[in-house]
């Protein structure tokens, strides 16, 4: 007997060495958590009333404090640039290489770096509250999460110590009373058979594959929220895509102005159409409106003041322009909204120029001012340089990609034929695209649903899985299952991490049975029946150790 004991010593030597290790990869998991924290300053610059300024702890600055940002120093929280200029490193958080100027006025992200000039912020958002704070706190709570393919390890461990227990028994007790074998013998048998199993890796497959795929996700700009969502990705057969914000840039601009012929309109030039439409815009909070006041801002041409002011949904906006005692009254929207305003448009415009810019992917404007037609501004939203090729490697995978877009129909169609995208659905609005989704999935297909993750979260929401653009700063976190903080690209990234998490589970699995399937008769003796050598708890418990800190090990070589 005092050689068992002597193994029994070792066996728990073996057993703590194994969880030893096994820690030291967990912990090498989070790296990705630790890189992000490891983004923010322990201290800042605080700014007095007096203006002169102080080192404190950064967990000691609130919202509403100015804050000396230097050059090459990182930016500790949220805010805005309150006095200076600067070039800002904002690669840790959206991938871009290339910096960002700011000036006054413009937003600032904790964890990104000043490159150049010194300036002053404003603190707005502290502490949890920041971007990068709820990115790691993404991350981590992903890492934590399940996947459903959890549920088969999770069956089967529900049964394996019992069923264990009773193998080791009757295995200890068939050499004892069957194999006359001495009890210390048999006791070895019993206990071989008892450590040599492990369950250990089947628990460790599932959780140790996410917390690395959710990791490296957050390394290359993709915040996965769950391991469902993992997981189903790997399983899209449809791809769906929103076109405005993107697949193309979202940025819309001012393409071209088109007046009204003479004996058709107004009588306005390309400045005046320009300036009526800007003095709309200028009040307006919809998203063309940027477009019409940069290019009134270009031409050099100032808004008019505005009174009795409408924005009408899904037509346009509307309102009396000018400070004179005779104001004009002026309708900026589409050809409905004109015809309802008692507009006559002339007669080969649809078929004509607006069928022109429409082939062009340009969203035309109407102008109508004082009851009649002025003309036409054509808005054109730059496809993003990547869409093209995402299509095509989606394609080659075979993913069916689909456009789904509130445009009108022939403007969609341009836009998806520069992309590579044959399949088209537009004139739908964001209830509409849920339906849309739903009808599909309800077809037993697997969908992903790529949007801006503000207009399209029902959408989102509604899909297997949810991919939200997160373009710097304003990032729709709340919206979709994946953030996409580095664009486009991150599509591909997010497919490549779930397919290969999902082949290191199955792996790990797989090994994990043929482990067990292999090691617990060899323990029970069964190569004794053939004159070969018995397997002692020492070396069942090495086996059993290195079995469970195979399955970090091999996620970390595979990540």
């Amino acid at each position: 007997m005092g050689l068992y004991y002597e193994s029994a010593g070792m066996l728990i030597a073996l057993i703590s060495l194994g969880k030893y290790l096994e820690a030291v990869s967990r912990r090498r998991t989070s790296d990705a958590i630790k890189g992000l924290m490891d983004l923010t300053p322990e201290s800042v610059s605080l700014l007095g009333e007096n203006g002169e300024s102080r080192e404190v702890p950064v967990r000691a600055v609130v919202a509403g404090d100015r804050l000396l940002i230097r050059p090459g120093s990182r930016i500790p929280v949220d805010g805005v640039v309150a006095e200076g200029s600067s070039s800002i490193d904002m690669s840790s958080l959206t991938g871009e290489p290339v910096p960002v100027e700011v000036t006054t006025g413009d937003e600032v992200a904790a964890g990104t770096m000043n490159v150049s000039g010194a300036f002053v912020m404003e603190a707005r958002h502290v502490g949890a509250e920041t971007v990068l704070a709820r990115v790691i706190r993404l991350v981590r709570d992903a890492q934590g999460s399940r996947a459903p393919i959890a549920g088969l390890a999770d069956r089967v461990s529900l049964y394996f110590v019992p069923v264990v227990i009773t193998l080791a028994t009757l295995a200890g007790l068939a050499w004892h009373v069957l194999g006359h074998l001495p009890f210390g013998d048999a006791l070895r048998i019993f206990v071989a058979v008892l450590v040599v199993a492990c369950p250990c890796a089947l628990g460790l497959a599932t959780p140790m594959s996410i917390m690395v795929a959710t990791g490296r996700g957050a390394q290359l700009g993709v915040l996965i929220k769950s391991g469902s969502a993992l997981e189903s990705a790997g399983h899209l057969n449809v791809l769906v895509f929103d076109k405005t914000g993107t697949l193309t840039e979202g940025a819309p601009r001012v393409a071209g102005i088109h007046p009204a012929a003479e004996r058709d309109g107004a009588g306005l030039d390309e400045n005046a159409m320009l300036r009526m439409a800007a003095s709309l815009e200028a009040v307006s909070e919809h998203p063309l409106a940027h477009a019409v006041l940069e290019a009134a801002k270009s031409a050099e041409v100032s808004p008019l003041p505005v009174d009795d002011f409408r924005a009408v949904s899904g037509r346009g906006v509307q309102g009396l322009v000018g400070d004179g005692p005779l104001p004009h009254r002026v309708l900026l929207g589409n050809a409905a909204m004109l015809r309802e305003g008692g507009v006559k448009l002339p007669g080969d415009l649809e078929n004509g120029l607006l069928a022109s810019l429409a082939d062009e992917g340009q969203t035309p404007l109407l102008l109508a001012v004082d009851g009649k037609f002025a003309g036409v501004l054509g808005l054109a939203d730059p496809l993003r340089e990547e869409s093209p090729r995402l299509v095509r490697a989606l394609k080659e995978r075979g993913i069916r990609v689909v456009l789904l877009s509130g445009d009108n129909a022939r403007t969609a169609r341009a836009v998806a034929a520069r992309a590579g995208i044959e399949e088209v659905i537009a004139d739908v609005l964001p209830d509409g695209k849920d339906a849309v989704i739903a009808d599909m999935r309800a077809k037993g297909l697997h969908v992903g649903m790529v949007g801006d993750g503000i207009n399209d979260a029902p959408a989102l929401a509604r899909a297997d899985v949810g991919m939200a653009m997160g373009s710097g700063i304003d990032v729709a976190m709340e919206a979709g299952d994946m953030v996409l903080l580095r664009g486009l690209p991150g599509v591909l990234t997010a497919l490549d991490l779930s397919r290969a998490a999902m082949a290191n589970i199955r792996l790990s699995l797989f090994w994990a049975f043929a482990y067990n399937v292999l090691l617990i008769p060899i323990a029970a003796g069964v190569l004794l029946l053939f004159g070969g050598p018995g397997m002692s708890p020492m070396l069942g418990g090495a086996a059993m150790a290195m079995s469970s800190v195979s399955v970090p090990a091999r996620r970390r070589r595979r990540a």
